[in-house]
């Protein structure tokens, strides 16, 4: 049974450009970790070149395929994990990549994953260091985050920082929207270029 401060099925079956900035402030929490996410990038399925589920079903896209709510774990350059969170209706495949946060619980586990960090803003800075911080793993792939299990997303606050919008990082079709979403100022943020002021409720 899900605990009264997890965020519910229905927050993540809007569309990904709502839920993208929504999630800012949000808190994702493994075991003894958790992590306050400052910075994310919005996919939207077959209407984003950029997506992985763009051109259809795939054994790699089932899970963006399946209901909302649910974890998409993938590995990406030979080396890293990434995760998103999958949200819209069912079968519509989009997600949000969850590209940086802030340790908020479970210092110690999140320096364990990732020795040699020394400063704590960095430890989950970028999409595969959050993964590596939280300790998630292709295991974890399919995860519901609503249904009580051991991974969850509290409700948080963005009250730390503006939301700010900006081109995606790293994507070479589709780079020109303005679909990354992060707390301004935050230090735990990638180092980018500085985007726009975005106001809530604002799509693009």
């Amino acid at each position: 049974m899900a605990r009264p401060d997890t965020l519910p099925r229905s927050f993540f079956e809007r569309p990904v450009l709502e839920v993208a900035p929504d999630l800012l402030g949000a808190v994702f929490v493994l075991g003894p970790v958790a992590v306050r996410l400052t910075e994310v990038e919005a996919y939207d399925g077959a209407n984003d070149p950029a997506s992985h589920a763009y051109r259809g079903l795939t054994p790699r896209t089932t899970v963006m395929f399946g209901p909302p709510g649910h974890l998409y774990v993938y590995f990406t350059y030979g080396m890293h994990h990434c995760a998103n969170l999958v949200c819209g209706p069912d079968g519509t495949a989009s997600a949000v990549l969850l590209r940086a946060g802030e340790v908020m619980a479970g210092l110690e586990q999140a320096r364990s994953h990732r020795p040699g960090v020394v400063k704590d803003t960095a430890l989950a800075r970028g999409p595969a260091n959050l993964v590596r911080a939280l300790g998630l793993g292709p295991e974890h792939n399919g995860v519901d985050v609503v249904g009580g299990g051991p991974v969850r997303i509290r409700a948080g606050t963005t009250e730390r920082g503006e939301i700010r919008t900006g081109p995606r990082v790293g994507v070479s079709t589709g780079s020109t929207r303005p679909w990354r979403f992060w707390l301004g100022g935050d230090p735990t943020v990638s180092a980018y270029r500085a985007g726009t002021r975005r106001q809530r409720g604002a799509v693009r």
